[in-house]
């Protein structure tokens, strides 16, 4: 949907689509699976607290796209109402604490995460 998430190699690659590069300053995100914890599916995680935005895009209830702070971790989101919310739990030498993206089939790409973290 909104997020192009691909696992090479020894790589989780997350590549946000179209204008989403632009309101979240990112056109690419590379995390290796050994500082990937696990994958969850959560469509209600758009509606959490995001904390403070620096840098993205706010726009309530519709789409929040960038990197934001909570209880001292940083964050990435790139979620849209209505999508299928999927939450990437990351190790402290990752960039992010975690990333919450929409996605197309959020419950069979969070499964090959998953398998992907424990072969």
């Amino acid at each position: 949907m909104r997020n192009d998430v691909t696992l090479t190699g020894d790589q989780l690659v997350v590549r946000p689509r179209g204008l989403d590069k632009l309101w979240g300053l990112r056109r690419r995100i590379e995390v290796p699976l050994a500082q990937v914890r696990g994958a969850t599916y959560d469509p209600e995680a758009f509606y959490s607290g995001k904390g403070l935005r620096a840098p993205g895009l706010a726009l309530p209830n519709v789409k929040w796209v960038g990197t934001f702070f909570r209880d001292g971790q940083r964050t990435y989101w790139n979620v849209r109402r209505g999508g299928q919310t999927i939450v990437i739990e990351l190790d402290s030498k990752a960039p992010f604490a975690r990333l919450y993206l929409s996605v197309d089939d959020g419950r069979t790409l969070v499964d090959r995460i998953n398998a992907a973290i424990t072969a």
